[in-house]
């Protein structure tokens, strides 16, 4: 437990690089989508999307309350992270997923106005996203992950 008590920079940090990710691909997407959108991946196709709403563009239009409700979360995740009562990796990974993809998302709406997607999936039909988004349900999966598997152990 001392360990990860004091090396929860390190989570913050994964937050940071997730963040920088999502950010970089967002910025070379940008500079550059006309001439890459469409690019087939396998996978998944490069589409240039401004979502000025949040997932499935819910809330579309309301840049200041998306932007506060970011701020917040942020703010309560680096708390979770940072609070010593937390010990599991697993929880701390999840915080920190969740929080690199707030930050990448709430910095676009913050600055821009609204929020950069690029990914889009070839093998079914799904709204585009972006690597903050990848991120979030991530981390969102994982604290289902780990909440099932609790409540298996105690049944």
């Amino acid at each position: 437990m001392i360990y990860i008590n004091q090396n929860r920079f390190y989570f913050i940090f994964l937050s940071i690089l997730i963040c920088l990710l999502d950010q970089l691909s967002k910025y070379f997407i940008s500079i550059d989508y006309k001439s890459i959108i469409n690019t087939d991946l396998f996978f998944f196709t490069i589409d240039y999307v401004k979502n000025f709403g949040a997932a499935f563009n819910i809330f579309s239009g309301n840049r200041t309350f998306l932007s506060t409700v970011s701020i917040l979360f942020s703010f309560l995740l680096i708390y979770f992270i940072l609070k010593n009562n937390i010990n599991k990796p697993i929880d701390l990974f999840c915080y920190s997923f969740i929080l690199g993809g707030t930050l990448g998302n709430g910095i676009d709406r913050i600055f821009k106005g609204y929020v950069v997607d690029f990914i889009n999936l070839n093998f079914i039909n799904f709204p585009i996203f972006n690597i903050a988004d990848t991120a979030i349900n991530i981390g969102f999966f994982l604290i289902f992950y780990n909440l099932f598997k609790l409540r298996k152990l105690h049944d």
